[in-house]
């Protein structure tokens, strides 16, 4: 129960940050526009600049806003106490993360769609490009080198966590496909991934990977 309502009140603490706080940077900080094209409609190529549902996107931002949150965020309470983990993921989400990934999507939207490295070489020079992208590449090294060292040390004290992962990445894959190729709708996908997902969970805890089997 009182995992429920810590998780309830945190859900709610996103919604009362984004009608407040997200508003106030919407419309004081980016000033942000109805009557804006995006890119994906203004270049609409069918490659690269392609429309896409609303759900989706926001599937997309939702769980990569808080960054290494999502991924660091578990580990974290597994070695320290959830109490670390809910602060990262919450306060870090809000204040640092969103407003983050925010202003480089806007700055993204009202540039063609280019990322940061590009619209600063075109800015500034183009030796300024090149040397933005390769700290954007030293930095992604060292943030995936952080996530294996994290989720390494995970999977050997838990064992049990390896298989949902082993079956998530396919089953992501395949979602994608079918929404991507086959045009289906996202709720019954979503449903079906979901389920597919606790049960790769409830099976790796109890089935494949008990602890008499642990090394």
């Amino acid at each position: 129960m009182t995992t429920f309502l810590i998780a309830v009140l945190s859900g709610l603490g996103f919604v009362l940050a984004y009608h407040t706080y997200g508003r106030w940077l919407g419309q004081k900080v980016f000033r942000l526009s109805a009557e804006a094209i995006c890119p994906s409609y203004a270049i609409n190529d069918g490659v690269d600049y392609v429309p896409t549902p609303r759900a989706v996107v926001f599937g997309h931002h939702f769980t990569s806003i808080a960054g290494t949150g999502p991924i660091v965020g578990p580990a974290i309470a597994i070695m320290w106490g959830w109490l670390p983990a809910l602060i990262w993921v919450v306060l870090g989400s809000v204040f640092i993360g969103a407003v983050h990934d925010f202003g480089s999507l806007v700055v993204s939207l009202r540039n063609r769609g280019q990322t940061v490295g590009d619209i600063a070489g075109r800015l500034l020079n183009p030796r300024v490009r090149l040397l933005f992208l390769l700290i954007l590449f030293l930095s992604l090294t060292i943030v995936l080198a952080i996530f294996g060292l994290v989720i390494a040390s995970v999977f050997r004290q838990y064992p049990s966590s390896i298989f949902p992962c082993t079956v998530q990445i396919p089953l992501a894959v395949a979602i994608g496909y079918w929404l991507h190729r086959r045009g289906a709708g996202l709720f019954w996908p979503s449903l079906v991934a979901l389920a597919l997902m606790y049960l790769s969970v409830a099976y790796g805890d109890r089935g494949c990977c008990t602890p008499s089997t642990r090394r």
